[in-house]
């Protein structure tokens, strides 16, 4: 058991000896297109949410 566990922890150093990571440029990039594109769906989502509350108020008045 402790043979299998050694063995296994071993590979994945190896494998991570392996990893290429990406320059901060590319990340930074990632992160900015990512935070873009989750706040332009975030404001059409919110826009969706008054439209449909407007349409209920005017369907089911209080």
């Amino acid at each position: 058991m402790f043979g299998n566990a050694r063995q296994y922890l071993t590979e994945v150093r190896g494998e991570f000896h392996k990893i290429t990571w990406p320059a901060q440029k590319e990340y930074v990039g990632g992160t900015t297109a990512v935070l873009v594109i989750v706040g332009i769906i975030a404001t059409v989502l919110g826009l969706i949410d008054i439209g449909l509350g407007q349409l209920m108020k005017l369907v089911v008045p209080s």
